[in-house]
């Protein structure tokens, strides 16, 4: 059996790709000779993008919160807290403590700990509602999908782990990924945005069947 390899892009903050994961997990046990691999997108590096995205803080949060009750609607379980994140006093996260974390988790457990990782970290952030730049918050996260923290903690600060996930930006950037979520199939085939289950179903179904590049 052939194996369809899927490179999934996604951002810790992204609405969008928290609604998608769990898709795509589905779609993974139920067609055993899907290899998903999982790499880093980042909406807004560092707090200053939120700043030249949005003009300053509290607008960025407003903003990003409407994106949240948007994609709240698409989620399967709506599992998207916008009510209370906007209670929270933190400052809306940005993107990289977070990213680093994920390859952190992969450079563990390979592949299938950055998906662990990322989901886990997606629920403090989008769920829960706490602020995933803080240290604490991530070395939680570790440990809540059992991951060696010790280990982990000093992945944080490795510089291998920063250059992982520098690899996967540029990896984007070379594919023209300009957001996310984005799902690259066999190195051909590019779906965007966080479709339905039964329509993503059906979109893999006709890459599996597909002759030429395009659907």
């Amino acid at each position: 059996m052939k194996t369809l390899h899927i490179d999934f892009f996604h951002d810790v903050l992204c609405a969008w790709c928290y609604a998608l994961s769990p898709r795509l997990r589905r779609l993974s046990n139920i067609y055993p000779d899907i290899e998903v691999d999982h790499h880093c997108f980042a909406l807004a590096p560092t707090p200053v993008h939120l700043k030249d995205m949005f003009g300053d803080k509290r607008k960025a949060k407003e903003e990003i919160l409407d994106h949240w009750r948007a994609a709240n609607k698409n989620d399967d379980e709506h599992r998207i807290n916008a009510e209370l994140m906007a209670e929270r006093t933190h400052d809306y996260p940005y993107s990289m403590p977070g990213l680093i974390a994920c390859k952190a988790a992969e450079i563990l457990k390979g592949s299938a700990g950055h998906w662990d990782y990322f989901d886990r970290v997606q629920k403090a952030h989008l769920t829960e509602c706490l602020n995933i730049v803080d240290r604490e918050v991530l070395i939680q996260c570790a440990r809540d999908i059992d991951l060696d923290t010790g280990r982990f903690e000093a992945l944080l600060d490795d510089p291998q782990t920063m250059n992982a996930v520098q690899k996967d930006l540029e990896l984007a950037q070379q594919l023209g990924i300009n957001s996310v979520p984005t799902l690259v199939i066999d190195n051909k085939w590019q779906i965007n945005g966080a479709y339905p289950y039964e329509e993503l179903k059906s979109l893999i179904d006709r890459v599996r069947g597909a002759s030429s590049k395009k659907f």
